[in-house]
């Protein structure tokens, strides 16, 4: 899947991996696409929820090698 920028959240606990992909997601135009890597586990129900609260769409979350990769639209 294709994206437009990349956030490295690795390392990072909550809320932190939130809070750098708003300020990423920020500077995206509506349509745009941002793919984030994390390494919290609770990070899974957090993008899940930021998505719904903010109108984003969670186009794909999955797990590899102990990291998530989630992959987010702007609205």
């Amino acid at each position: 899947m294709s994206f437009d920028a990349e956030l490295d959240a690795k390392g990072l606990n909550c809320p932190l991996p939130i809070l750098r992909a708003k300020k990423a997601i920020s500077a995206l135009s509506s349509g745009q696409v941002l793919k984030i890597i994390a390494t919290d586990p609770g990070s899974v129900k957090d993008f899940e929820a930021f998505c719904n609260q903010t109108g984003n769409e969670l186009l794909s979350s999955a797990e590899a090698g102990g990291a998530f990769e989630f992959m987010i639209k702007k609205s």
